[in-house]
């Protein structure tokens, strides 16, 4: 292994509905793989979504738009901040947590924000999740996640999501005496190669400036840019 991280940052955020102190069982995952990027010299920020007043909403300030408080604004340079972006959340009904939708709906709302080669704001970051529950879901929850991070601009890697789930029905959560969470292999291992492809991957783009900016640039396509677009009189 060749290849140093220790100018990386990563964030996490853990969308749990339980607020601190309260256990939350998707921290047990978080802290495993920040564990791993912080043996790496990684600086890792864990912001917990639900200690916040994060208003709804797809605006970057949604006191501009009838709320009357919102700590959004003053959390998103955090994200900003992060080469590494993990989302990481419970199932509840089946789905992603109403707090994990919302993060994901204040991502979006500053996805119109270019950065300093004039693209979206989230090009040449990296997204990853985790997803903890004790039922079925997990595929269908990161599906979500991963696509929704992507859409927004960032890069995803090959496996870029690791979860935990016991069995169906009422039972033992992740962190639980005797659920088996924390010795579960297939869940190691897939935590473990997602960490490790989120580092590579954010390692590669950071070496290389980034996404190159040609044919992805806002301005340009909204100046007349069409980087050969074929006419579409021919199509």
């Amino acid at each position: 292994m060749a290849s140093t991280y220790d100018d990386l940052t990563a964030l996490f955020i853990n969308c749990t509905l339980k607020r601190s102190p309260e256990v939350s069982n998707t921290q047990g995952l978080i802290d495993l793989s920040s564990a791993i990027m912080r043996k790496q010299g990684v600086r890792v920020d864990h912001l917990r979504a639900a200690d916040h007043d994060i208003a709804t909403g797809v605006w970057p300030d949604m006191t501009e738009h009838g709320a009357l408080t919102d700590e959004w604004p003053t959390l998103y340079p955090r994200v900003l901040d992060a080469d590494i972006l993990v989302i990481a959340g419970p199932i509840w009904l089946g789905d992603n947590s109403s707090v994990t939708k919302r993060v994901i709906e204040r991502l979006y709302g500053n996805s119109h924000l270019l950065n300093d080669a004039g693209q979206y704001a989230y090009y040449g970051r990296v997204g990853g999740c985790l997803i903890t529950g004790n039922e079925d879901g997990v595929k269908h929850c990161s599906s979500n996640v991963l696509y929704s991070l992507q859409h927004l601009g960032y890069v995803i890697p090959p496996q870029a999501d690791a979860g935990w789930i016991g069995a169906i029905g009422p039972g033992p959560s992740y962190l639980d005496p005797g659920s088996g969470g924390p010795e579960n292999d297939f869940t190691n291992r897939n935590l473990t190669f997602m960490t490790w492809n989120l580092l590579h991957l954010a390692r590669l783009l950071k070496d290389n400036g980034g996404i190159p900016a040609y044919g992805n640039q806002r301005a340009a396509w909204d100046g007349g840019a069409r980087f050969d677009l074929p006419n579409p009189e021919y199509r």
